[in-house]
């Protein structure tokens, strides 16, 4: 098994198709719940609305990871401008739900970087880990908990990062 990164960005006014899609998109995430490492909207500044939808999956193969990707109901009514597709090195080695040093007041943040791999080790990790396209680095991620966009750049050391505001999904 291998675990990938697959981020999709919103298309623009998609947030009502989104939102009819919820269950079958749910539905379709409940056949890998085994597989899932994280998973999770991002969302706008003011977290209100969804930018787009991140998953970090453990699959066998790149014939599974297409399957997830582009059978996914939120992909197939249209929902998504881009699709983006990693193998993930997860440095953390555990997944969002084994998390357990939240801090009252802190949001959650995805970090995207385009830099050098690196050790980073902090409380507020919740998955992290090195971008691979095939066995080439091509960037980091990570799921942080902070207390703001800016804090969430500075745990990752990544002065260059797309920091996007992020939380736990699925069933409530």
């Amino acid at each position: 098994m291998t675990q990938y990164l697959v981020y999709c960005r919103d298309r623009a006014g998609t947030g009502e198709l989104k939102a009819q899609l919820t269950e079958e998109h749910w539905a379709f995430m409940d056949r890998y719940a085994g597989e899932l490492i994280a998973r999770g909207p991002t969302l706008t500044e003011d977290r209100e609305e969804s930018t787009g939808s991140l998953h970090i999956v453990d699959l066998p193969d790149e014939e599974a990871l297409r399957a997830f990707a582009y059978d996914e109901p939120y992909y197939l009514g249209g929902a998504f401008d881009t699709v983006e597709l990693f193998r993930f090195d997860n440095h953390t080695g555990r997944t969002m739900w084994e998390f357990t040093a939240a801090v009252e007041g802190y949001g959650r943040y995805l970090v995207l970087t385009k830099d050098g791999p690196r050790p980073v080790t902090s409380e507020h990790l919740i998955v992290y880990g090195d971008l691979l396209d095939g066995d080439v680095h091509v960037g980091r991620a990570a799921l942080v908990e902070a207390p703001d966009a800016a804090v969430a750049a500075e745990l990752v050391q990544a002065a260059d990062a797309e920091v996007h505001p992020w939380e736990f999904g699925g069933r409530r």
